[in-house]
């Protein structure tokens, strides 16, 4: 066995194949978007290589020259940990210990080399939005810019020493159900206050809702469990990035005299559009992106950010603004599930917040360590 540093454009076609071939006979797999996977590895498009973070990648070549799996490894100065630790991610590998292994070893030598102590996997060179976590239970079609894996990887990671270093936990629920009646009570009470305003989001007013976006990430997560605050001028941004793709009816806010002080972000699962797009995003298919939004189905939306400023928790006011939500989304009967983006186990507050809601973990990830000092305490993540 070799590795193959990818270097040409062949190579990183051949990055992208290997993933084409292991899933061929998946029906659950959804190919990501070509351009997804190399704006990672770009350094006009990925921050943390333009501050002074490096990676590499490699093809696994048998003694036949026959590709049998890939990977990349990388340092994010961004990336703090106990020790220095660096990362390994956009693995696939056919059901084989010795490839994985050799897969492996290659990272930490190369880790090693640039002065790091351990490695976490599978994890992406950016944040933790994309790419992250091994899947180690609900095996089903990933949402957008999320890790998919057969089952057998599990075996592959834990054999070779890695270990758990924080669950990742997904929630799901039907969108038709009847919430828990606490929900309703917390609506209610709220309710008696006309104060309170809840409002559905408009794309015509976009740049207010990323300034209220910003103003209540800022209070509700800045500085709490090592929380980083937002710059407006990133998520007015980031926002106008997701405008096209935004549903109207399912991002909501909710003021108190004028004052922004909640939110439930949500978006519609764009891997039931993208998934018959075969990799590209070329003009073709973004006209044919447009005629799915339009005429094709989308039955899943996804659960981003819901975020209350501290002056009002406790409140009820998560309950005044998912039943305002509710009293909209349930009777288009647009979309029969739902699911929210992963929570850490390492933040019990959000776990109990999100089991209010659904108490069914539809899917859950695994962000593992490998520490090369083998004699050295493991500790998991920190809990918030």
């Amino acid at each position: 066995m070799r590795m193959h540093e990818v270097k040409t454009e062949a190579d990183k076609q051949a990055f992208l194949q290997v993933a084409l071939d292991l899933y061929k006979n998946d029906p659950n797999w959804i190919r990501p978007l070509d351009k997804d996977i190399e704006e990672v590895f770009d350094p006009g498009k990925n921050k943390f290589i333009k501050r002074g973070g490096v990676y590499a990648r490699w093809l696994l070549k048998d003694d036949k020259d026959k590709t049998t799996g890939r990977i990349a490894s990388f340092v994010n100065k961004q990336y703090k940990n106990e020790q220095p630790t660096g990362g390994l991610g956009f693995f696939e590998c056919i059901n084989d210990q010795a490839c994985a292994n050799f897969m492996f070893d290659h990272c930490k030598q190369w880790l090693q080399e640039r002065g790091m102590e351990a490695m976490d996997g599978p994890i992406n060179f950016g944040e933790r939005d994309k790419w992250w976590g091994l899947v180690v239970d609900g095996f089903y079609s990933p949402l957008y810019c999320m890790n998919y894996n057969p089952p057998y990887y599990v075996q592959l990671f834990e054999r070779y020493g890695f270990r758990t270093y924080f669950n990742q936990i997904c929630y799901g629920m039907k969108v038709k159900e009847r919430l828990d009646e606490k929900f309703y009570h917390r609506h209610d009470e709220v309710a008696k206050d006309p104060n309170y305003k809840a409002v559905m989001i408009r794309k015509k007013e976009i740049g207010r809702f990323a300034s209220d976006f910003t103003y209540i990430y800022n209070k509700a997560w800045a500085g709490h469990g090592g929380g980083k605050s937002l710059e407006e001028p990133v998520v007015q941004k980031m926002f106008k990035t997701m405008k096209p793709v935004m549903d109207e009816h399912i991002t909501w806010f909710v003021y108190y005299k004028e004052e922004p002080i909640a939110m439930w972000v949500n978006l519609p699962d764009l891997n039931q559009y993208f998934k018959y797009m075969n990799g590209a995003f070329g003009l073709f298919e973004k006209l044919k992106f447009l005629l799915l939004q339009r005429f094709g189905k989308c039955d899943r939306f996804v659960g981003l950010v819901f975020g209350i400023i501290p002056e009002f928790q406790g409140k009820g006011v998560d309950g005044y603004m998912i039943i305002e939500g509710a009293k909209v989304i349930q009777p288009m009967a647009k979309y029969e599930d739902y699911e929210m983006q992963w929570i850490g186990d390492f933040n019990p507050k959000m776990i109990n917040i999100a089991e209010n809601l659904s108490k069914n973990r539809n899917r859950t990830l695994s962000t593992y360590r490998y520490l090369f000092d083998r004699e050295k305490e493991f500790k998991r993540h920190v809990m918030l």
